[in-house]
C-alpha cells in the first residue's frame, strides 16, 4: 500500500512479529560490523538454515531444483541461492545490498609516538563528515595476516571490559580559529589520528611509549610491527545498536548504510518456504562505498562467474547460457534511502522524499546532477513492483536522494542492469546516514523484509 503510515496497519499480533525480527536484525549489526564480519555472520545463518557451499554441492552431483547453496567469495561477498524449477537460463529473481560501510582503515605504516602519546594512522573508508568521528569511543576489528599466511583476527572494543580507542578534538577553550572554519576543515583527514596507549617502556628514550605497545602486541598477538604492512583493520564506532526512543520504535547502530537492507534480503531468501518457480539468489557486496571497485566490489566479475559455476553445477554450459540468465534476471538493488528529516527540510523536495515508518522505498533513479550514475528503472519494471507490493500488502514509498541540485547518490544498480535485466533500488529510509550513529525505523525493516519475500515469489522477466 502506497505511502501509508505503517504503524497505523499493524495488529498487536504483527507488532510483535516486527520487534522480534528486529531483535535479530540488531544482533547480526552486532556481530557484522565489518564486511567480513558480516560475511562470517552470514555463512552461520545460512548453515542453519539448510544451505551448503556450492563447492560441497557438487559433490552430490548435479544442482536440483530446490537445492539451497551459498558462495563465499574472498571473505567479503556472499551470495546464496535457491534453486528454482525453470532452469536457471529462464534468470534469477535477485536481492542484492552491499555491507561494507563508511569508517576508518588503518594504513599500511601506521604506529608513531607524539609526546608520549601512542597512535596509528588512518585512512578514512567512504564519504564521512570527519568532524563526527572524534570524541566518541570506538572500536578495532580486522585482520592481521603474516607472511606465512597466518591470521590474527580483532574485534577490540566491544566487550564491557575491552579498551577502547579514540581521536581527540580540540577543546571548546581555545577552538575559536577551529569554529570558524568550514564544516569539511574542522577536523582533517591527516588529523583523524587513533589514540592507542601511553605507558612508555622503561629506560628508553627514544620512542618508548611505540616499543612499548610493540611489544605487547608481539606478547599478545605474536605480531610484528611489519606485519601492519598485511593488515586491514577498521576502525569503526564501538558498542552495540540501541533501541532509540521510549516506544522503542527505532534503532540507533553503526552500519544500517547497508546491512538494514542486507539482513533482510538474506533471511528472504533463507526463509523462503518450498520451491521456486524461478531461482533465487541474494547477493551481499562489499565496495559500494568506494565506487564498488577491486575484485570484491559489483565492478568486477565475481557475480557473473559465480552464475558460470551454478549453470555448470546444473548441467548447462556456454557463453550464451549464461548471457541469458543473467538478462532474463530482475533485481531489488537494496540499498538505502535518506530519509526526511525535519531538522533539515530544506535540503529534501517533501513530495518526493522518504519518510520514517512508512515502509520499504523505491527509487526509480538515483544519482546526481542530471540522474548522472543513475540506474533509472523502466515505467513497466515499476508497474510491476507496484502490483507485487499492493497484492502482498506491502507498504512502500517512492523517493529520490534530496533536491535535484543539492546533490545525490549511487548504488550497484547500474551494474547489474548492464546485463539487460531489469533493476530497480529498494531500501530503507536513514537518518543521519555515513553518520557514526545512523537511525531506522524497525516497521520499514520489517516491509523490507515483506518486500523482499513477495519480490522473490512473484517477480518475472520482461522485455
Amino acid at each position: 500500500m502506497y505511502n501509508k503510515i505503517t504503524w497505523n496497519e499493524y495488529t498487536e499480533e504483527e507488532k510483535a512479529k516486527v520487534f522480534s525480527f528486529c531483535e535479530a536484525y540488531k544482533a547480526f549489526l552486532d556481530h557484522g560490523k565489518t564486511e567480513r564480519e558480516c560475511v562470517t555472520a552470514g555463512v552461520e545463518l545460512l548453515k542453519a538454515n539448510g544451505f551448503v557451499s556450492l563447492d560441497e554441492a557438487r559433490k552430490n552431483g548435479t544442482l536440483k531444483a530446490g537445492d539451497r547453496v551459498y558462495v563465499e567469495w574472498m571473505h567479503k561477498d556472499l551470495m546464496a541461492f535457491v534453486i528454482g524449477q525453470k532452469p536457471l537460463e529462464s534468470g534469477m529473481n535477485i536481492l542484492g545490498a552491499h555491507i561494507d560501510s563508511p569508517r576508518m582503515d588503518i594504513k599500511q605504516n601506521p604506529m608513531y609516538e607524539e609526546e608520549n602519546i601512542g597512535y596509528l594512522d588512518t585512512h578514512y573508508y567512504g564519504g564521512i563528515k570527519k568532524y563526527q568521528w572524534v570524541a566518541l569511543p570506538l572500536a578495532l576489528h580486522g585482520v592481521i595476516v603474516r607472511k606465512d599466511g597466518t591470521k590474527v583476527t580483532l574485534a577490540l572494543g566491544e566487550k564491557e571490559d575491552d579498551p577502547v580507542f579514540y581521536i581527540s578534538d580540540l577543546l571548546i577553550h581555545l577552538a575559536q580559529e577551529q569554529m570558524e572554519k568550514k564544516a569539511g576543515k574542522v577536523v582533517e583527514g591527516e588529523e583523524l589520528n587513533l589514540i592507542i596507549g601511553s605507558i612508555p617502556l622503561k629506560d628508553e628514550e627514544k620512542e618508548p611509549v611505540k616499543k612499548a605497545l610493540l611489544a605487547l602486541l608481539k606478547e599478545q598477538y605474536a605480531i610484528e610491527e611489519e606485519d601492519f604492512l598485511s593488515a586491514e583493520l577498521e576502525v569503526v564506532p564501538a558498542g552495540k545498536a540501541r533501541d532509540l526512543g521510549f516506544d522503542r520504535s527505532m534503532i540507533a547502530g553503526y552500519g544500517h548504510d547497508d546491512r538494514v537492507c542486507a539482513f533482510p534480503s538474506l533471511r528472504a531468501v533463507m526463509d523462503f518456504e518450498g520451491t521456486p518457480d524461478r531461482t533465487l539468489c541474494a547477493i551481499l557486496t562489499d565496495k559500494e562505498e568506494i565506487g564498488s571497485v577491486g575484485a570484491t566490489g559489483m565492478n568486477s566479475h565475481f557475480f557473473e562467474n559465480v552464475c558460470a559455476e551454478l549453470l555448470d553445477a546444473s548441467g548447462v554450459s556456454g557463453e550464451l547460457a549464461l548471457r541469458r540468465a543473467l538478462r532474463n534476471s530482475c533485481m531489488l538493488s537494496s540499498d538505502v534511502s535518506a530519509g526526511f528529516d525535519p531538522n533539515f527540510a530544506s535540503a529534501f523536495e517533501k513530495k518526493n522524499a522518504a519518510f520514517m515508518g512508512r515502509g520499504i522505498c523505491f527509487n526509480k533513479f538515483t544519482g546526481s546532477r542530471g540522474k548522472s550514475g543513475s540506474n533509472d528503472a523502466n515505467a513497466e519494471f515499476v508497474a510491476q513492483i507496484r502490483k507485487i507490493m499492493d497484492d502482498n500488502g506491502v507498504d512502500f514509498q517512492t523517493a529520490e536522494l534530496g533536491k535535484v541540485d543539492v546533490g545525490g547518490g549511487g548504488t550497484i544498480a547500474y551494474m547489474c542492469s548492464k546485463y539487460g535485466m531489469n533493476v530497480i533500488d529498494a531500501g530503507i529510509a536513514v537518518l543521519s546516514m555515513h553518520a557514526p550513529w545512523e537511525i531506522v525505523s524497525k516497521a520499514d525493516i520489517w516491509e523490507g523484509y515483506k518486500a523482499y519475500l513477495a519480490f522473490l515469489r512473484d517477480a518475472q522477466h520482461m522485455e
